[in-house]
């Protein structure tokens, strides 16, 4: 188990230190702290350690076997040692004819022949060599899938999509009947392609939905043929097959939902971009796996993203943290995020079963630069609990058009928010444009900033299939070294699982007719209600 002794020392003596003052203590501190890897530039000097607890920080990777875990990871072991399987994402991004082994089991060649399968598929879709029941070529595809099967694949087409796409790829993921009704409105069924996508074939949401497109497809397509609009993406093709979809596309167990969309997963973007934006963008993460195999801890840009964190979590009390894309496509980063760290590292007990008792994954939350600005940027400058911040910035995110107006804004945020304003500087300001001592000396407090709030900054020059695939397995990576310092599995989500068998009991109590005697008071009262 990680030794914390030395971290914890470290948070007692530097918690208060103030970041800008480490540029003068460190001269070195800018070399030390940046990290170009995959095509991205991290600069990680705006965090709150100083150069001892930097290395600090270093010690406690080192203490906890990260380099160790990091080699089962890519082994193939059964690092999910709860459900018995291995974690093989970084197989899925391989170049082809790689040798990565699951459990001992070969398994670089499947991958290969899946996706063969996959770009030959997409290319026939996207040439009209594939066609629907009426033999007109495919013009719109509807993805259907929830959390990892869901968020992967929306990240990645807002990510890469074109202005004006070829095919018109959407998205439905509530249960909720207004979102199907969104998604299909505007369509016709015999141009249209529905992607069911469910790792088991047994996900209520999914289900449903994929019930509702099959009805709207059967009322408007001749049964021959129809089954070709409807295809599955499944680790249970057999009970996808059942289920009605004609052609299906595997993934294995060992591909976990939130790491799935290196996979079949992603087939509906696949077709709607095309294998060869697929494939680059698979090159960029297959790149940051090289780079965090390869690079030694102190210059590894998952290990130095994972220590900030915990630095902050554990080391001085910050609990939650914000994400701030400076780039359109990036707006569901923050979402895809919360998914891929908080069900990964949000644990209560360490792998032996003991319970934690250091904190774990903070709350996650963000919104596109510049609208968060404009949103909960206020309280994460002004308010009491500081929050540290991330921010990913696009140098060139549209054509040609000048982008100095949003990356400006980035880097002035991350400046504000470690310099802040004193009251002195706020009062002399408020002399200066003209007002009085007492009005000077009544806002001054109001126009202070307490500064000295940390924040990391990503950039690259564009966001490119590439540069996407690299972000995020960056932060992949850096979601397996937190959880390897806190000793936790990052790679089930049994907290997902109760409210599932509680609805399912829930919606038998509704075709009874009403709340059965085991449920609580609430929850009856509210099913009546509500029925």
């Amino acid at each position: 188990m990680t030794d914390w002794t030395a971290f914890d020392v470290a948070a007692a003596r530097d918690a208060d230190a103030l970041i800008v003052d480490q540029f003068a203590a460190d001269p070195d501190r800018l070399a030390r702290m940046t990290v170009e890897a995959a095509g991205l530039y991290l600069d990680l000097s705006k965090q709150s350690w100083t150069k001892a607890a930097f290395e600090t920080c270093l010690d406690l990777a080192r203490s906890a076997g990260v380099e160790a875990a990091r080699a089962r990871l890519f082994g193939g072991e059964a690092i999910n040692f709860t459900e018995g399987r291995a974690v093989l994402h970084p197989a899925l991004r391989a170049a082809t004819g790689a040798d990565f082994h699951a459990l001992g089991e070969a398994v670089s060649a499947g991958v290969d022949a899946v996706r063969a399968d996959m770009a030959a598929y997409a290319t026939a879709v996207r040439s009209g060599a594939e066609t629907g029941a009426t033999g007109k070529p495919f013009k719109a595809i509807v993805h259907i899938g929830i959390g990892g099967s869901d968020l992967g694949p929306r990240v990645v087409w807002d990510g890469l999509r074109p202005v004006d796409p070829q095919i018109d790829l959407r998205f439905v993921a509530n249960i909720d009947p207004r979102d199907m009704a969104e998604a299909l409105t505007g369509l016709a069924p015999e141009t249209t392609l529905v992607v069911v996508v469910s790792k088991t074939f047994t996900t209520q949401e999914t289900l449903a939905n994929a019930e509702a497109a099959r009805a709207w497809l059967a009322a408007g397509l001749p049964e021959a043929g129809r089954d070709r609009h409807f295809i599955g993406v499944t680790a249970a093709p057999d009970k996808a097959k059942a289920f009605g979809c004609a052609r299906t596309f595997a993934f294995r167990d060992w591909v976990g939902g939130r790491y799935s969309l290196w996979s079949a997963v992603s087939l509906s973007c696949v077709i709607a971009l095309g294998p060869d934006v697929f494939d680059a963008m698979l090159s960029g993460a297959a790149a940051m796996d090289e780079h965090f195999v390869s690079a030694p801890l102190e210059k590894n840009a998952p290990v130095l993203m994972a220590l900030a964190q915990i630095w902050n979590v554990d080391g001085i009390n910050r609990p939650a943290r914000t994400v701030a894309p400076y780039a359109h496509a990036l707006r569901r980063l923050p979402s895809f995020l919360q998914q891929l760290e908080m069900e990964s590292n949000g644990k209560r007990v360490h792998r032996d079963g003991s319970p934690v008792k250091r904190q774990t994954c903070p709350v996650i939350f963000g919104e596109p630069g510049t609208n968060g600005q404009h949103a909960f940027f206020q309280q994460i400058h002004q308010g009491p609990q500081v929050v540290p911040a991330e921010f990913v910035i696009v140098a060139k995110t549209h054509a040609d058009a000048p982008e100095s107006p949003l990356w400006s804004n980035a880097l002035a945020q991350g400046q504000a928010l470690m310099l802040g304003k004193t009251t002195e500087e706020a009062r002399a300001e408020l002399i200066a444009s003209g007002a009085g001592a007492a009005e000077a000396d009544r806002l001054a407090t109001h126009k202070t900033f307490p500064g000295n709030r940390p924040s990391t900054a990503i950039a690259m020059e564009r966001l490119t299939p590439g540069t996407l695939g690299a972000l995020l397995a960056l932060y992949e990576h850096k979601t397996f070294v937190e959880g390897v310092i806190w000793d936790i599995n990052s790679f089930d989500q049994w907290g997902v699982e109760l409210g599932k068998v509680l609805a399912r009991a829930i919606l038998k109590d509704v075709s009874a007719g009403g709340p059965s005697a085991t449920l609580d008071p609430s929850t009856a009262s509210l099913l009546t209600r509500l029925m």
